[in-house]
């Protein structure tokens, strides 16, 4: 049975996902409380070999290729880092996790939900983020804010994709609000620092 928390942030490429993360980091560290801080794909030397091959393969893979890469670099975090460090008690803070999954192999390439629902089963077992954040903006917006910075093949892709991919994980927080918070990212980052610490201390106090 664990006894730490999961939190997951969830974004499409450009909506300042990571940023807050690494705030939220900071901010649980201040208080006092024992952080591991990962992402996906990765969190292993092993699933980081994975994500290398999905985010620099030169010819395009297979959408149910990309899912299972996915869920063999997903098996190998949950069991080297994520469970053990929730086992101690540890807030274990992920930067994506499968509803990244569902939004982009999902709704972004248009892999089944059920064979990814399939997948999650087999992977996770009852495993789930106690509290995701995803953090929305529109595409235009988001694409503004990555600039002319050096784009992985995802980030790359066209704006239909990244729409599909927004549209996937407004779907996912239709469907788990309890879990999925929804954050507008156009606010200013004070704002959002506010309303992310918020659900933070709802959470861990």
């Amino acid at each position: 049975m664990t006894t730490g928390l999961f939190i997951t942030f969830e974004g499409i490429d450009g909506a300042g996902k990571s940023t807050q993360l690494d705030y939220a980091a900071s901010y649980l560290r201040n208080q006092k409380e024992d952080i591991v801080q990962t992402r996906e794909a990765g969190g292993t030397p092993f699933s980081e070999k994975l994500r290398d091959m999905i985010l620099k393969a030169k010819q395009p893979l297979e959408s149910d290729t990309e899912v299972l890469l996915m869920f063999a670099a997903r098996n190998e975090h949950i069991a080297r880092v994520i469970r053990p460090a929730l086992y101690c008690g540890s807030i274990v803070i992920c930067d994506r996790f499968t509803d990244a999954t569902f939004a982009y192999q999902g709704g972004g390439s248009g892999v089944s939900s059920s064979r990814i629902e399939t997948l999650e089963t087999w992977v996770q077992g009852n495993l789930q983020p106690d509290l995701t954040f995803f953090f929305d903006l529109p595409i235009l917006a988001a694409q503004r804010r990555l600039g002319k910075r050096k784009k992985d093949r995802f980030e790359s892709e066209t704006m239909n994709f990244h729409e599909r991919v927004r549209q996937g994980y407004l779907t996912r927080a239709t469907q788990y609000p309890g879990r999925i918070k929804i954050i507008d990212s156009s606010r200013n980052k004070s704002q959002i620092r506010e309303m992310v610490q918020i659900e933070l201390d709802r959470l861990c106090n």
